[in-house]
């Protein structure tokens, strides 16, 4: 299948087409047809398939078409609500790439930056709205915004809102939605409580799944190393070695280890960088930025942080610490070896990380394979599983950014909401009583990430 089968307006399809786009991926074959069609969407596919377009590029064109005029400013038709600023970023390139033959104007929302000029460009009216959950409720209470006349919602990473802690605030913004809508709910992974939500905000939904959650995708080599963690940073600095390695994305669990990490590169010349949720929006995006135009070789990320990063052709990630999620695993090493091409990921491993490595290798049902000619080899391959660091396996907390909820109970405090966002369309509307049943579900496995 092609673009150009997908019924796609003329506008948009040449924005595609330019991009160098002709074929789509699967979550986009099987996504854009429904959504174009008015249908509730549930969502489920892993970092890389190209998710963003599956629903940027049908509800531009919903949204496209002749409505009633409205008195005064235009109303908001549209709401994007994403757990991250770096995510939003991503989110809001799309729209703009894909509509910029329409006439919709788009915005969006974060935290921790002066709301004034948000609030300035809602009074001159916006058509499409991309928020994260604190700051959009903060405007909410002020009274710069109402969702009275949005048509298509979209719940985008569902899963990462839940580990982050904002699945509270999602359902108090849902309270403020028409009741009439089209919802599309997107989630990389779908634990029990994404799916009570899921199925108390959509309306008998399709469904479109895209590789399971716990499949690695075959362009990606993987490579275990056992180490002492003090010896991680040397078996760091050997690798970077290889000058091959032009750029490589490293996954740390904490923000003080990303720090570390960093620290430890420089000193030894490679130029490197942090990006995680103690990094200010500028430092953040700068550094990303470096990244993708290849003036920084390495950037060191959390999860929460990564979540956002969308970079053509990387080649390479290393975990340097081993997520205690397995499934987070999937998502770090899925940000290599998209579109067809191929990766590599390297992952260390330490006495106290063995049983994180038990569940992940569960989860993907293979064997990683091991590396043991590294100067830092030591044998781990028979030593009993010892209790995780810090008593029992890391729940979502404290500075273990891998879901992180933000230190302190999520149910309680609002984590630090900083996000970049952008656009989305729709018209159909559903009505949205009840719990959902899936209809026409359908399974899709394929290429990467646009």
């Amino acid at each position: 299948m092609l673009f150009t089968d997908l019924k796609i307006i003329e506008p948009i399809l040449n924005a595609v087409l330019k991009e160098g786009y002709t074929k789509p991926t699967p979550i986009q074959q099987g996504a854009i047809p429904f959504i174009l069609a008015g249908r509730d969407l549930l969502g489920c596919a892993q970092t890389g398939t190209g998710k963003t377009a599956a629903f940027a590029i049908p509800m531009l064109q919903l949204l496209s078409k002749p409505h009633a005029a409205h008195a005064g400013q235009r109303p908001i038709r549209a709401l994007i609500l994403t757990p991250t600023r770096e995510l939003a970023i991503q989110i809001q390139e799309s729209f703009q790439v894909y509509g910029s033959g329409l006439r919709l104007k788009h915005l969006v929302v974060f935290g921790g930056v002066n709301q004034q000029p948000q609030t300035a460009a809602l009074q001159r009216g916006v058509d499409i709205l991309v928020a994260t959950p604190g700051r959009l409720l903060d405007l909410m209470s002020q009274g710069y915004i109402n969702l009275k006349d949005v048509e298509i919602f979209v719940l985008d990473e569902a899963d990462r809102m839940l580990d982050m802690g904002f699945v509270h605030d999602v359902k108090k913004v849902i309270t403020k939605l028409p009741v009439k809508r089209q919802t599309l709910f997107f989630s990389a992974t779908m634990p029990q409580e994404i799916q009570g939500l899921a199925n108390a905000i959509l309306s008998n939904p399709e469904k479109v799944e895209v590789t399971p959650v716990s499949s690695t995708a075959d362009t990606i080599k993987q490579s275990l190393y056992f180490v002492e963690k003090n010896n991680k940073r040397l078996l760091l600095a050997d690798i970077l070695k290889d000058k091959s390695i032009e750029t490589a994305l490293v996954f740390t669990r904490t923000k003080h280890g990303a720090d570390k990490v960093v620290k430890d590169l420089v000193r030894i010349g490679i130029k490197a960088e942090a990006i995680h949720g103690n990094k200010s929006q500028n430092a953040r995006q700068r550094a990303l930025t470096n990244f993708k135009n290849r003036d920084t070789r390495i950037l060191v990320a959390t999860d929460i942080a990564a979540r956002g990063i969308d970079v053509d052709e990387l080649g390479h990630v290393i975990n340097y610490e081993l997520p205690n999620v397995p499934e987070t695993y999937v998502h770090r090493i899925g940000r290599t070896g998209r579109a067809g091409l191929s990766g590599i990921a390297y992952s260390f491993c330490e006495a106290e990380e063995v049983s994180y490595l038990k569940d992940i290798q569960k989860l993907i049902g293979k064997e990683i394979p091991r590396d043991i000619h590294h100067a830092y080899h030591i044998d781990l391959s028979n030593s009993k599983v010892p209790p995780p660091p810090q008593g029992g396996r890391q729940q979502q907390g404290g500075g273990r950014p891998q879901g992180n909820r933000q230190q302190g109970n999520s149910n309680n405090r609002r984590p630090n909401d900083n996000s970049n966002g952008s656009s989305s369309s729709g018209s159909s509307r559903n009505n949205k009583s009840g719990s959902s049943k899936s209809s026409g579900s359908r399974s899709y496995s394929g290429p990467k990430n646009y």
